[in-house]
């Protein structure tokens, strides 16, 4: 059986968790296994059903007062109770920030290994084992890890890695209400207080279109010109590590191996040299412009349209052509 940690925050289910549903189920062709998807929280009920839609078999709805908000010491506890009970061969956690913690923790309780940040994921025909690719050496290579001893077999993957699979309404399956064995004697770690952030821009890997700016761009101020073209284009702005390392744009808006993997229908890099450990979190990207001076960089190669030039100029051309063309259709509306 393949097993799969989807993730939800407030009553509402992370993408990244029918991501792996999605993929658990491409899996399982391979490896003659059904695929169960579990969930922790409190009053969750209403979201077994989406992950049967999202293709699992089963789904267990771990339903607990002390689960309502995530604890890392409660859900390692409830999940291991879990995991002991059905020992899958396979358990997959998505590698969001809580996923981070809680992998890695349970793995421990589990006396397994865990292969962290995956960027794909195969049954081995012969062997029957899951072979687990990630990069290694700071990307330069990809590493493919198996683990033949223990069980299950871990990994965790980032989200947009794998493609979200087409949600059936239609599709029936079993769901299992787990009550776990838990108390306050349990949780080492008291919350005391949950402080939302208030994110300026939207999550980049849910964006549509994405004009992204590396170390190319030169300043801030010039990322002023790319927001105004994701603007005009419905999109949002994300960038290198370069220009977040140079402290242009926030950490949550950097794309690739130490960013997110976001995988949008139009995806612009601009000034962007591409460099390994971007390219693995971008060329799943439908189609990709590349704006750059070096003919020879790397983006250029993976890139559907590239254009050798200074960016400025184009942008500009880019923005002038969108409004002139907007206004178009709004006369014609009018």
């Amino acid at each position: 059986m393949i097993m799969v940690y989807c993730e939800q925050r407030n009553g509402e289910l992370l993408n990244v968790g029918p991501e792996l549903v999605g993929k658990a189920v491409e899996l399982s062709k391979d490896f003659d296994g059904n695929v169960t998807a579990v969930i922790c929280g409190h009053k969750i009920n209403h979201l077994a059903e989406l992950l049967i839609h999202y293709g699992a078999s089963r789904v267990i709805v771990i339903e607990h007062p002390l689960l309502e908000k995530y604890n890392v010491d409660a859900y390692t506890e409830a999940l291991y109770q879990v995991v002991k009970s059905e020992n899958p061969e396979i358990l997959l956690v998505g590698a969001t920030l809580t996923g981070r913690e809680l992998g890695p923790k349970l793995a421990a309780r589990l006396k397994t290994g865990l292969t962290a940040d995956c960027t794909n994921l195969e049954i081995d025909s012969d062997s029957k084992l899951l072979l687990m690719t990630r990069p290694a050496f700071g990307g330069n290579l990809m590493a493919t890890i198996i683990c033949p001893d223990n069980r299950p077999q871990m990994a965790t993957t980032r989200p947009g890695v794998f493609p979200m699979p087409q949600s059936d309404s239609q599709r029936r399956g079993e769901i299992i209400l787990f009550t776990p064995r838990l108390s306050e004697e349990d949780i080492r770690i008291k919350v005391e207080k949950i402080i939302q952030k208030i994110r300026k821009h939207k999550d980049i890997t849910a964006e549509k279109v994405l004009v992204a700016g590396g170390r190319g761009v030169g300043s801030k101020e010039n990322f002023e010109l790319l927001e105004e073209l994701a603007e005009l284009l419905g999109g949002g702005i994300a960038g290198s590590r370069a220009a977040v390392d140079e402290g242009w744009l926030p950490k949550d808006l950097q794309v690739g191996q130490t960013g997110k993997v976001v995988r949008p229908k139009l995806y612009i890099a601009v000034g962007i040299s591409g460099a390994i450990q971007h390219l693995a979190g971008m060329q799943e990207s439908e189609y990709i412009i590349a704006i750059n001076k070096d003919p020879e960089a790397p983006i250029m190669k993976v890139a559907d349209l590239a254009i050798v030039g200074d960016w400025k100029p184009i942008v500009r051309r880019l923005i002038q052509q969108l409004k002139q063309t907007m206004n178009i259709q709004e006369e014609k509306i009018s």
